[in-house]
């Protein structure tokens, strides 16, 4: 290769990336905080291990691209949709790792509140429902009996539950849990079966409506692979037809066409995406002083 193809491929790479990091922050990513657990976080998608391997993929993948098209602007997009592809494409996993978690969720709500309606005491009964729990909430449960059994503060030990799942079904059942740890009176059995049909209830919507976004998240793909193919079949097979992007002129109107197709995917993404329900269960130090002070905290606020 030429000093003026290197040049152009760097350019299409630093394109790439620059693409690559608009995207992330459109998405709302941001660092993982130290300390916390979270679902599946998104710096684990960009910066975990499979993203190195991805990233290796991207490049080979660009410098074939680069070699065979000689686009330095094909080559940083080519790279930036291997590296980016379960983010634009991974929300059906997502969703279906959240309707896992809240199906196991109102299990145990319905295996907690069969417990207590048999005159075992809060404590025992999480203790209890550690055995029949589904796997998805065993590692969280008992990390939750070892903060019990560590003299930790009910309350407290709950609310750290809560920040495991990070998810507002979760934050019903963990608030009426909390209450009655500090009040002790009767109902928790009643609450506790509500909660569960209202959690049923939502697992329910929530399958109907993922069937509509399956279909979005499908076009979105069809047209990914579709545009690949004839765009790559095209600059391959009739090169007189593509010439005048081989220049700087045409290298940009491609990133302009490659920028507003971007767009459009991000689009369709964000209409295919799951956006649960806001939490209202604050952070652990915050229900902390809160119970300290005896005023309620919701969102943040006293």
């Amino acid at each position: 290769m030429t000093l003026i193809v290197l040049t152009g491929l760097g350019l299409g790479l630093a394109l790439g990336a620059a693409l690559l990091l608009l995207i992330a922050a459109s998405m709302g990513w941001k660092p993982a905080r130290s300390g916390r657990r979270s679902g599946q976080r998104r710096g684990d998608v960009l910066w975990g291990g499979a993203a190195r391997r991805r990233a290796a993929i991207a490049l080979g993948v660009a410098l074939l691209v680069a070699a065979v098209t000689r686009w330095p602007v094909a080559a940083g997009a080519a790279a930036a949709v291997i590296y980016l592809w379960p983010t634009m494409f991974g929300g059906g996993r997502v969703a279906a790792t959240q309707l896992g978690q809240l199906e196991a969720l109102a299990t145990w709500t319905e295996s907690l509140r069969d417990s207590i309606a048999g005159s075992v005491g809060l404590e025992e009964a999480i203790r209890h429902s550690i055995h029949a729990a589904p796997p998805v909430l065993a590692p969280a449960l008992e990390r939750l009996d070892g903060r019990v059994r560590v003299q930790i503060p009910l309350p407290q030990a709950l609310a750290g539950f809560a920040e495991e799942f990070k998810d507002a079904s979760a934050d019903l059942v963990v608030a009426a849990l909390i209450l009655n740890s500090r009040l002790r009176g009767p109902g928790l059995v009643a609450t506790l079966t509500s909660l569960a049909a209202a959690a049923r209830e939502e697992i329910d919507m929530r399958r109907r409506i993922e069937e509509g976004r399956k279909s979005l998240r499908r076009a979105a793909l069809i047209i990914v692979i579709v545009t690949g193919l004839f765009a790559g079949g095209v600059s391959v097979f009739s090169r007189d037809y593509v010439a005048p992007y081989s220049t700087p002129m045409g290298q940009l109107m491609l990133a302009v066409v490659l920028s507003v197709f971007a767009g459009g995917l991000m689009w369709i993404r964000a209409a295919a995406n799951v956006q649960p329900p806001e939490r209202f269960l604050v952070s652990v130090d915050d229900v902390d002083r809160a119970l300290q002070s005896g005023s309620p905290v919701v969102g943040g606020r006293r």
